[in-house]
């Protein structure tokens, strides 16, 4: 069999993948007329290139290498949240949503060219190194990340339990770069954690929405409830800061112990032939789900992403709670996993969120209806373009931040000015109702 027969037969999966992509055709018949003849052209220089390189590059390269990065090169094209997934990063994003995984503890997107920090997962190596939403990710163990993969930033950064990895990043309102070194460490995420605030006020703060989210949160009403003596709550303090996101099933349950009825959240597609409303989904809130109806404040930050964005985008529209703090990270499009026959998997956007009201939130997040800076943040200044020179430039480093959740209530304006911000919008939600409820 010839070299090029061979290379044929390799692309012979790719070319089933690409037509998929080009004409919306997965699991259908292929389109008929000059569109399917305008793309088995492209293909036809598709399979061109490939041969060339087969027959010409200097070293000899693996078909399967070829196909891995010509999928990977199709995919990375389209938006920053698209990617491939060989089979051994298949296998350990299927771990990440039980919360429990490897790696340092942040949550990671391309902005402006770099790899930037949603939000560090608490109680994770990152968090307690002191990296902070927003920082833009300048090196890697000294290699720079200017324009690359986030496939390949994830892979460089994660690595085996114990090994260290040094990060460089630019953050906004500061000189020169920050140097981060983290050691790695199996990355176990608690859900849900609750406390009591004061008497007949309660505060629980979701960290991720794993499998149990909506589990665990019933159980801390419960808890609360209880600590207040089998009295109901008079004010629930709902904490998303810093919240990446997670399973959008969750977010809809967690949405649903709030609302007593409507739509939650609509997630639309590219239109159908069949019509505009082919790739619509809508969720909507269960009568039954309803597990707390009280005074709420949800608060939110710049680290707060997708399934947070998504509960306080309901709870919003309703009216059912005030949002405070600062505007989220407008993470709004529904990445869908296609699993491929090698134990490789394609992440691909195949739609945006939409708050019941109509509100994108993909690059416009949710603007609170308070807004409070943190006490440690009271102002910001943009970023100025970084040069060669500013990579040089001697780096510093933060103390160790505190969690949100250890405050202490003799303390909380100054330990933690949003939450407090918050409390006092509870204490005095009757003046508000006419807002909020």
């Amino acid at each position: 069999m010839s070299k090029k027969t061979k290379v044929f037969l390799s692309l012979f999966f790719v070319s089933v993948f690409l037509l998929g992509i080009l004409i919306g055709a997965q699991g259908k018949k292929t389109a008929q007329g000059g569109e399917n003849k305008e793309i088995y052209e492209y293909l036809r220089t598709f399979s061109d290139v490939i041969d060339l390189v087969k027959r010409n590059y200097v070293e000899e390269v693996k078909d399967k290498d070829i196909v891995y990065a010509a999928i990977k090169g199709i995919l990375e094209s389209l938006d920053p949240h698209s990617s491939f997934l060989p089979p051994d990063m298949y296998k350990e994003m299927q771990t990440d949503t039980k919360g429990e995984f490897g790696g340092i503890g942040i949550e990671i997107t391309l902005k402006d060219g770099f790899p930037t920090v949603i939000t560090p997962i608490e109680d994770t190596p990152a968090f307690k190194a002191g990296m902070k939403a927003g920082d833009h990710i300048v090196k890697i163990d000294g290699k720079n990340t200017k324009n690359m993969s986030l496939m390949d930033v994830v892979k460089l950064i994660r690595g085996p339990k114990g090994k260290a990895v040094t990060l460089t990043v630019a953050r906004e309102g500061t000189q020169g770069l920050k140097e981060y070194t983290v050691v790695r460490d199996t990355i176990t995420v608690k859900s849900v954690k609750f406390r009591m605030l004061s008497d007949d006020y309660g505060y629980i703060r979701l960290a991720q929405f794993q499998e149990k989210t909506s589990k665990d949160l019933d159980n801390a009403l419960k808890e609360l409830e209880k600590d207040n003596k089998g009295k109901p709550l008079k004010g629930l303090v709902l904490d998303l800061r810093n919240d990446p996101g997670g399973l959008l099933e969750q977010a809809v349950e967690v949405s649903d112990k709030f609302l007593s009825e409507g739509l939650i959240v609509s997630i639309e597609g590219r239109a159908g032939k069949r019509g505009a409303d082919e790739n619509k989904m809508k969720f909507y809130a269960q009568k039954k789900g309803v597990k707390y109806a009280g005074p709420m404040v949800v608060l939110v930050n710049e680290g707060s992403a997708s399934a947070s964005e998504i509960v306080a985008g309901a709870l919003q529209d309703y009216k059912r709670a005030v949002i405070v703090g600062t505007k989220s990270f407008g993470k709004g499009s529904v990445q869908t996993i296609f699993p491929l026959g090698d134990g490789s998997a394609v992440r691909l956007t195949t739609a945006k969120y939409y708050t019941p009201k109509g509100r994108s939130i993909q690059s416009e997040g949710i603007v609170p209806d308070i807004t409070v800076e943190n006490n440690f943040v009271k102002s910001r200044e943009k970023m100025t373009p970084l040069t060669e020179k500013d990579l040089e430039k001697k780096t510093d480093r933060n103390p160790v931040p505190k969690r949100p959740e250890d405050f202490s209530i003799k303390n909380l304006e100054d330990e933690d000015f949003q939450l407090y911000m918050g409390f006092q919008i509870l204490k005095g939600w009757e003046a508000l109702r006419g807002k909020a409820s």
